[in-house]
């Protein structure tokens, strides 16, 4: 019950590079015609893949990941947490099962720094040939590095606003302005972010202007506290269609995705599987070998093989590489044990 309350009333806050454009690439399927999303989904999900090191750091916790793959190697960015705040880490394998064998690199000892920094999205922009790494630091902000691959590259963070936009501070109440989110189509590129109080916010910027010039947030989607938590996920998968993923804490008092569809990133989200009952994932519908390690499916992200500003999916096959705490865990939220673990869709429709 401890862990359950914790989640309700607080926020969750290798050089074996890549060459930049053409490796990311190589592996890029566009979805055919055929390709749809399911109305609901099922899934099956690995054990305890990745936790801290036994090392100088002293970790509570790895979580929030964001995942690409290039040319057979997994590119991972997380959090790093424990009692005394957050950072990140960044760390590649070739086979989910030696993931726990990955050498982590602490980005807080590159240009990115010390300090509050938590829940990194990764990926590449075309138009300036670089990869962008988006994280909150108590702003919305990125840094940049010419190969994935290499820690050292990455430039110290610039945030994206000069301080909290007015619509947040406005809206927030006693949640958090946490889980930034990029993702461009052929014009424009849109910031998301959540409140921890049942908002999320999107903000645009010409594709030609970007990072520069976001505007204003708006409401994008808006719900009770607990319906429309965080950690959003935004993809284009095809045929004109994009998939909003947002986590929840269910009436259980534990975590799980609720998603909806639209045919743009600024247009109007239409619930798929959006309630406890059809979620996108939870425990309800996620089959574990044996007892499962985790009640929560919490904040993670699809394995991307088109690492692009598009964030191009195949809506087929989904895998998702997310966190998950054993139910027994009772620590304060910054100490509690996230794990990461790897979903696999079970029912695609192609």
């Amino acid at each position: 019950m401890l862990l359950r309350i914790a989640f309700a009333i607080t926020a969750c806050a290798a050089l074996a590079g890549a060459a930049p454009f053409q490796d990311a690439l190589s592996d890029v399927s566009t979805p055919s015609s055929a390709d749809t999303l399911p109305s609901s989904f099922t899934w099956s999900s690995s054990g305890i893949l990745v936790g801290p090191k036994n090392d100088n750091e002293s970790l509570a916790a790895i979580k929030d990941p964001s995942i690409v793959e290039i040319n057979g190697t997994y590119h991972v960015f997380a959090s790093t947490a424990k009692e005394s705040g957050y950072n990140l880490v960044y760390f590649n394998f070739t086979d989910f099962s030696q993931a726990n064998k990955a050498k982590f690199n602490y980005l807080d000892q590159t240009a990115i720094g010390f300090g509050y920094r938590a829940a990194p999205q990764i990926f590449y922009f075309e138009p300036q040939s670089i990869w962008y790494l988006i994280f909150q630091n108590g702003n919305a902000a990125y840094s940049t590095n010419e190969n994935i691959g290499d820690p050292a590259g990455w430039t110290a963070p610039t945030n994206f606003y000069n301080g909290t936009p007015s619509i947040i501070t406005q809206n927030i109440g006693s949640g958090y302005w946490v889980d930034m989110w990029v993702i461009c189509d052929a014009s424009n590129c849109y910031l998301f972010s959540s409140d921890d109080n049942g908002h999320l916010y999107r903000s645009q910027t010409a594709l030609s202007s970007f990072p520069s010039g976001m505007n204003a947030p708006v409401i994008a989607l808006s719900d009770s506290q607990y319906a429309l938590y965080e950690a959003s996920n935004v993809y284009n998968v095809g045929n004109g269609q994009y998939l909003l993923i947002v986590e929840a804490i269910g009436s259980d008092g534990y975590r799980y995705f609720r998603s909806w569809t639209s045919n743009s990133p600024n247009g109007t989200w239409t619930g798929l599987a959006d309630t406890e009952a059809n979620p996108f994932a939870r425990s309800i519908n996620v089959a574990f070998s044996g007892t499962a390690w985790t009640k929560s499916i919490s904040h993670g992200e699809v394995v991307r093989t088109n690492t692009d500003q598009t964030l191009t999916i195949s809506p087929c096959n989904l895998r998702y590489l997310y966190q998950g705490v054993s139910p027994n865990a009772t620590e304060d939220y910054n100490a509690l044990p996230w794990r990461l673990g790897l979903l696999t869709q079970t029912n695609s429709n192609c």
